[in-house]
């Protein structure tokens, strides 16, 4: 399972990004390696739509669940269209959310 958490850097010791669609990386864990990758948003700088970007990104990467703070309601309902799931944290470091999961 491919997971994509918001990221203000790319590190496991950043923290989470309040925002979605504009936040600065997706660190994208896979349960089953057991490995992380950082990704700039491509979606961040975008003038209107970021969070259905940004949706269309982690897509393309295979993730089934997104761990953010809040969520768009665009981004939302595309989410679940493409059923993925979400998950609502806040204030927590990258590596805090792996070790929940």
């Amino acid at each position: 399972m491919k997971i994509a958490i918001t990221s203000e850097g790319n590190s496991l010791e950043s923290k989470m990004d309040s925002r979605f669609g504009r936040c600065a990386y997706f660190a994208i864990h896979d349960t089953d390696t057991k490995t992380t990758d950082f990704f700039a948003n491509p979606a961040k700088d975008a003038s209107d739509g970021a969070g259905p970007k940004a949706v269309e990104f982690i897509a393309s990467k295979g993730v089934t669940k997104v761990v953010a703070s809040e969520l768009g309601g665009k981004a939302k309902a595309i989410l679940d269209r493409l059923n993925i799931k979400m998950q609502q944290e806040n204030d927590k470091t990258v590596a805090d959310i792996i070790k929940q999961l």
